[in-house]
This record gives C-alpha cells, structure tokens and sequence, in this order.
C-alpha cells in the first residue's frame, strides 16, 4: 500500500542518482508529482520528464543528469510565512544559497527564493539540493 506517493517519487529519483542510472520510472503520477518535477526540471536538477498512459494514473518517465545529491519530502507539511523562510533552510538545506525548498502557494508549485521575491508563504512539499 502506497502511503506517500511524493515521497515515493523522490526516493525513487534519489535511488536511481545514486546507482548512476540515466533515467527512472515514477509510478503513479499525478499533478502534485508533475508540479514538482516541473521545479525540479526549471532549477536543473533533472532533464527533460514526460507522462506516458499506461491505462491507470500513468507514469512519469524522468531522465537524470546526476546533480542531486539529496532530496526528499517535509513531513508534516508545515504552513510557512514569508518571513520564515531561514528556519526552514537552516533546517533542511546544507548551506545558504545552495539547493531549494519547494513549497505549494496560491502561486502553484514554486521554490522558497521565487516566493521570497514575490512576498507570499505556503506549505511545504520538498527539498532538493
């Protein structure tokens, strides 16, 4: 039984980074996984990513380019105001500036820099770096 299906997604890609592998299959697929892999793909972290009908919920098919070092999911999602955002980075990223948070705002799916610029907060989703 498949508890977290975001959580299930990125360890699959962290899996397939660490073994080398230049591609990997994420099942099932579904908006809030093709968001994030969108912000991934935006911030260079993974190449090109496309959604193949299998008949079910689909699957996302994601090519690697071996820049994650780590990523993961921010359980519980904590509600997180614009000015909070140090906290959060002190807590899950190695160094200031390096990596990204990815949260879910009235904006759509964003990293935590993109909603600093525009002054809004949201709930966390993930981490990557």
């Amino acid at each position: 039984m498949l508890i977290d299906p975001l959580a299930n997604a990125l360890s699959v890609i962290k899996n397939a980074e660490d073994t080398g592998k230049p591609e990997c299959t994420i099942s099932p697929a579904s908006k809030l996984i093709g968001s994030v892999l969108k912000v991934m793909k935006d911030n260079g972290y993974i190449g090109e990513f496309e959604l193949i009908d299998d008949g079910k919920s689909g699957v996302f098919k994601v090519q690697l380019r071996g820049k994650i070092n780590k990523c993961g999911v921010i359980r519980p999602r904590h509600a997180v105001r614009n000015l909070e955002f140090e906290k959060w980075e002190k807590r899950f990223l190695p160094a200031r500036g390096f990596g990204s948070i990815i949260l879910t705002t009235s904006d759509g799916v964003i990293t935590h820099s993109e909603a600093r610029e525009n002054g809004i907060g949201g709930q966390l989703l993930a981490y990557v770096y």
